[in-house]
């Protein structure tokens, strides 16, 4: 396990790495976006007086590189800072709608990843026959879409005609967890669609490439079913792919809800990233893609962590 333990522990400190220089570009691109937040608060008619008296007030005067380090140490004190535009603090805003975009990213993930699977090891058991053609057809369909043209297609199909769930996803605190499930049906299954795709293709390529190994045409001259060769041996050994594939597409599904949640009106992150992108608020777009980043290079750790652990030759290196 001494060379597996090395390779995790580079993995996080590269990771660490990672978001610190993911974070400077986050604010250095923040820095550059045209526009000046002093005058959108106060408007075309502002003096020159009250603007500079704004910005000192806002701590816009000082150095760039001053904000910069103020507002890494924030953040490791879990200080997100306030919101320019409405004075509120900025950590409370994002604790709810963090809650909500992983409520709906759980529900997609719920229904996506088994499925994914599923159709996967179909297709391996099925391979060049009409399942296997059929399931990759549709697909290759689904993945070609744009996730707004699919959450336009269900809203007009689901919510319009045939009226079965609400097209506006509103939740709300206190709401009931059945009620919470039936207002994210539609953006639930617009992600699924999106990624389901993605994680049954790559399923499918990892175990047809374990399929072709020694021990697997051994199995197969013992005279096992292809379905217990696939489930006992094949599997098992592809799982590091279908683990990197599956942490991927949960990183999409958190990171990557901004269209869904704007075409549904759904109070996520990525709404309040939108609401704010327009203001021009510029420590809630800060907070928002440090938060998106640390999930993202949080998720991607946990997959090669457990690509390292369910590698033999890294856990018994003799």
């Amino acid at each position: 396990m001494g060379l597996a333990l090395k390779l995790i522990s580079q993995r996080i400190a590269l990771g660490f790495l990672l978001l610190l220089a993911v974070s400077a570009l986050i604010f250095a691109g923040t820095e550059i976006l045209p526009g000046d937040v002093a005058q959108s608060i106060l408007g075309q008619s502002a003096t020159p007086e009250s603007l500079a008296n704004l910005r000192a007030e806002l701590g816009l005067s000082e150095p760039a590189v001053t904000r910069y380090f103020s507002w890494l140490g924030g953040i490791a004190t879990g200080d997100l800072g306030t919101a320019l535009t409405s004075g509120t603090d900025i950590s409370s805003a994002v604790a709810q709608r963090l809650g909500n975009t992983l409520f709906l990213a759980a529900v997609a993930a719920v229904i996506s990843v088994p499925i994914a699977i599923l159709l996967g090891l179909l297709a391996v058991r099925f391979k060049d026959r009409w399942p296997d053609k059929l399931i990759s057809a549709t697909t290759l369909a689904s993945i070609s879409l744009p996730e707004f043209f699919i959450g336009y297609l269900l809203i007009l199909v689901f919510g319009v005609k045939l009226g079965w769930f609400p097209t506006v996803a509103t939740v709300y605190e206190g709401m009931a967890f059945g009620d919470r499930l039936m207002a994210v049906v539609l953006p639930a299954l617009t992600l699924t669609l999106v990624v389901l795709a993605h994680m049954m293709r790559m399923t499918r390529a990892a175990i047809l490439n374990v399929m072709q190994s020694a021990y697997i045409e051994t199995a197969e001259l013992k005279g096992l079913s292809t379905f217990k060769i696939i489930r006992k041996h094949a599997l098992p050994n592809a799982i590091s792919p279908v683990v990197n594939v599956v942490m991927l597409n949960m990183a999409y599904l958190i990171v990557g809800v901004v269209v869904v949640e704007v075409i549904f009106v759904y109070p996520g992150m990525g709404q309040y990233l939108v609401d704010h992108v327009s203001k021009r608020d510029v420590p809630v777009v800060q907070a928002c893609g440090i938060i998106f980043a640390a999930i993202y290079i949080g998720l991607n750790l946990i997959a090669d962590v457990v690509s390292v652990l369910s590698n033999p030759r890294l856990r018994h290196p003799k």
